[in-house]
């Protein structure tokens, strides 16, 4: 927990003093912002927000002669803000109801993306990008920053390592016809 180590330009802040009081007063502010929330990797954030903040302001903070209250407040009401947050988005998430039942993938499915987990990064990315996606070889070559030769090989390579994958199962092309897959 360190603030900024430069000054920002023509302010005329010192850095030392900030430095003091940061080290002085952040054990204290992080206990007092966990008594107060009851949570300390919250308590630690919003105190190191708040620190960030009288950073920026450090110059009219250190006339004022309470800068540890300030921050302390700061912090405080930035922890107010999040528990808002977190309750308008829980609110929103119990007004949606339980999410739709999503059915299981087909055993097809399931066995094409094995297969395609154990071929390189590169053949599983263009047959992905080509058969999958439908995108022509030279715009797998253009997403994937390879020569289109390059792109035809990876395609050319990867079908045969997901061809010896496959065989001996439903998705074996030689003993099944597959219903068409729907992309989308």
């Amino acid at each position: 927990m360190r603030p900024p180590p430069q000054n920002p330009p023509g302010r005329g802040v010192d850095e030392r003093d900030f430095d003091a009081f940061y080290t002085a007063s952040v054990g204290r502010l992080v206990g007092q912002l966990y008594a107060m929330t009851g949570d300390l990797a919250e308590s630690q954030d919003v105190v190191q927000e708040a620190f960030a903040r009288a950073w920026e302001r450090w110059a009219e903070l250190d006339l004022n002669g309470a800068p540890e209250a300030w921050v302390r407040t700061v912090a405080w009401r930035l922890a107010v803000s999040r528990w808002r947050r977190a309750r308008t988005a829980l609110a929103f998430a119990r007004r949606q109801g339980p999410p739709a039942a999503v059915p299981p993938p087909e055993p097809h499915h399931v066995l094409l993306v094995q297969a395609l987990r154990r071929i390189p990064e590169a053949q599983r990315r263009a047959v992905v990008l080509h058969h999958l996606c439908d995108l022509p070889v030279e715009q797998v070559a253009a997403e994937t920053g390879c020569p289109v030769g390059t792109v035809k090989a990876h395609l050319s390579r990867g079908r045969a390592a997901l061809a010896r994958l496959l065989a001996d199962t439903e998705l074996d092309l030689r003993t099944t016809r597959l219903p068409e897959v729907r992309h989308g």
